[in-house]
Order: structure tokens, then sequence, then C-alpha cells
């Protein structure tokens, strides 16, 4: 061979190929296997793919573990290909525009639009953090476990949907909002039955309703974040609303319930948190029989 080296993995002098995307080295194929693995990996190619992807229905990006992540024939699929595909390849982004279309048809034939009008509950205990501190984990486990047993049942025979579950809180969704109301009225009742050596636990609950983007199992947007600021304003438990979630709740309906509500002012000189659109008004909802400590009404500035 003229006095060269001859490496039998890469049929090359001395050279060991690589295949794009995946770690080690990868038999060097001659012919037409040759010519398609390196079509497979062509950046132009890939490129192209993209671009027709985009093209397609559904999500462009599907495949990656936030679109990927819940349950579904689509997701099942592409989680199944995101783990065995090559990485940069042109076969990897067609198999996964496939289950993209697939999705976006699953979605269409359930009727379900991309980005429903949807009314978001976010809940949690307040001054948990410091009770669980002093009671330890044994109670601390009691406490939760008893609080999901009153307060998920009302939320799911409602039709609400319990996207997760964060600790001593979750978060819900609900595609009406009277309905999302009436669950969460239920809900807040029935924290009060609960007693774990000697402590009741006070929940605060926020609502807002708008579109964020549903993303796999999960929902991620500016709503989301909204309906988490609404709820941190219950700063001694309650139930606190966005004014487009009041704007859909009829009058008859808080009536009929025993409810009033009032405006929640943001504090003078002080700025809003972040996350808060500048026209977000916060109501506080209060129950015919309220057992929950009021909190004292905020001083500010009209139209905050």
């Amino acid at each position: 061979m003229d006095g060269e080296s001859f490496d039998e993995r890469s049929g090359r002098n001395g050279e060991i190929d690589q295949v794009p995307g995946r770690s080690g080295p990868a038999q060097d194929l001659s012919g037409p296997l040759g010519w398609l693995q390196r079509t497979n990996h062509s950046p132009a190619l890939i490129g192209l793919v993209r671009r027709v992807r985009r093209a397609l229905p559904g999500d462009p990006d599907f495949g990656d573990p936030l679109s990927a992540a819940g349950e579904g024939g689509p997701r099942a699929a592409a989680r199944v290909a995101d783990r065995f595909l090559d990485r940069d390849a042109a076969s990897r982004e067609m198999s996964l525009g496939a289950l993209q279309v697939w999705q976006a048809l699953t979605e269409r034939v359930s009727g379900t639009p991309a980005n429903p009008e949807v009314t978001l509950v976010f809940t949690d205990l307040v001054g948990f953090s410091s009770w669980s501190l002093r009671a330890g984990d044994d109670a601390t486990l009691r406490l939760l476990r008893r609080v999901a047993q009153v307060v998920e049942p009302p939320l799911l025979e409602a039709g609400g949907h319990i996207v997760k579950r964060m600790g001593d809180g979750m978060m819900a969704v609900f595609s009406d909002p009277v309905v999302a109301l009436r669950a969460v009225i239920t809900a807040l009742e029935a924290v009060n039955s609960v007693e774990v050596e000697g402590y009741t636990p006070r929940m605060r609950v926020g609502m807002h309703t708008g579109r964020p983007q549903r993303i796999g199992s999960d929902w991620l947007g500016v709503d989301v974040n909204v309906t988490a600021r609404v709820m941190e304003r219950a700063t001694k438990g309650g139930l606190m609303l966005s004014n487009t979630t009041l704007d859909l709740i009829p009058a008859d309906e808080l009536s009929a319930q025993g409810l009033t509500v009032k405006r929640q002012r943001w504090q003078v000189f002080s700025p809003r948190p972040d996350g808060v659109p500048d026209d977000l008004v916060i109501y506080r909802v209060r129950l015919p029989r309220q057992t929950l400590v009021d909190e004292p009404d905020d001083q500010g500035v009209p139209g905050g």
C-alpha cells in the first residue's frame, strides 16, 4: 500500500469517520448507502425539511421535551423518536414532521383548538412552609394528603383538569369560568374541615381567564404567570379573581351564591409585581359565611 497505514474501521488512511449527532466512531459506508448517509446529515437538506415543517399543520417544534410530554399516541411516539433517531438528521425531522401532523389532526378531530380560552386556577396554603418546618415530615405529608382528598374531587367532578401539583398547591384548568368558580368555592369550604395536630390550613386561590399556550401536558405563557400573581394577592387566604374572569361571571350567579366582590388596590408608591399587565384588575371574593381571615384592604390609587 506504498507505506501508507490503512484503518479497517474507516476504510481510509488513518481516518475515523463520525456520524453527525452521534458520539464515537461509525462505519464509513460506500456506494448508495454512503450517499444516503451523507445526504441524511446534509445541513442544507435538514434546513429544508425544517422549513417545510413550519408550513405543516401543528407545532413545528413538536418532538422536544415540552411538546412530547403527557399522554397520547403522537407524544409517546415522539418521545421514542427523540431517543432513538439521529440528531441533526433529515430522517429525524421528517419523522417528527409526520408526528406533528398526526398530533394536529388528533386535536382537530377532538375539537380542541390550539389555544382555547380557559380559566386557570392556582392554589396554595398560606404559611405552609413555616408550619411544616415545626410539624415535621410525617405531619406535613398527612396534611397534604388530607387537603388533596377534599380539594381535588370538587375540581375534577366539575370537569376541571389538574395540570400539575406543586407541593402545597396545584394548577388546574377549566373551560367555563362559572363552573370553575363554583368548584373553587366548594374546595375552599372543604379545606376548613381539615385538621392535623390541631392545625387547620388556610388556602388561597387565584383565578384568571385567558389563552395560554398548551405545550404537551403543560400550559405556559403570560396568562399562567398572571394567574400566579392574582393568587399571591390573597396573602391571608381566600379567593381572588382577575377582571377577565369576573367579566365572564353573570351578576345573578354571584347573587345566587351570596358572593360579594371588592376591588383590590395596589399599594401607594409600590411598584407592580413583575409579569402583571397594566390593565390587570384584581377582585377579592367574599363568601357568605366567610370563615377565612380577611386581609385588610390595600390602600392605593384609583385605577390600580
